[in-house]
C-alpha cells in the first residue's frame, strides 16, 4: 500500500524556520517526481515547489523561492522541504504529492502555523 506521510511541521515564529519530510513507501521512489504543496485557510492548495526524480532541476513559487530549498534522499525514500524567514503568510497544511506519469500519490499534510 502506498504511502505518503509528512512531518516536521508545527508552531514558529515569523523569521524562524522548520524542515519538513515526507516519507514515502513507493516501490521505485527514485523515478518518481515530488512535489509540495500547502493549503492556507480560506484559500485554494497552492503549489509550492518540485524536484524532479533524480534530485535536479527545482522549481519553486515566486512566495518562497530564497526562503526555501526542496531536496531528496532517494537511498532513505523521503523528500524534504527546509524553510526559513517563515512569514505569517506561510501558514498552511503542507501536503506532500509524488507523480510518474498517470500516477499521483498525496499524503495527508502537516500542519504549519506562523506566528508570534
Amino acid at each position: 500500500q502506498v504511502q505518503l506521510v509528512e512531518s516536521g511541521g508545527g508552531l514558529v515564529q515569523p523569521g524562524g524556520s522548520l524542515k519538513l519530510s515526507c516519507a514515502a513507501s513507493i516501490l521505485d521512489f527514485s523515478t518518481y517526481f515530488m512535489r509540495w504543496y500547502r493549503h492556507k485557510p480560506g484559500k485554494e492548495r497552492e503549489w509550492v515547489a518540485t524536484i524532479e526524480s533524480a534530485g535536479a532541476p527545482t522549481n519553486y513559487a515566486g512566495s518562497v523561492k530564497g526562503r526555501f530549498t526542496i531536496s531528496r534522499d532517494n537511498d532513505k525514500n523521503t523528500m524534504y522541504l527546509q524553510m526559513n524567514s517563515l512569514k505569517p503568510e506561510d501558514t498552511g497544511v503542507y501536503t506532500c504529492n509524488a507523480g510518474r506519469g498517470a500516477i499521483n500519490y498525496w499524503g495527508q499534510g502537516t500542519q504549519v502555523t506562523v506566528s508570534s
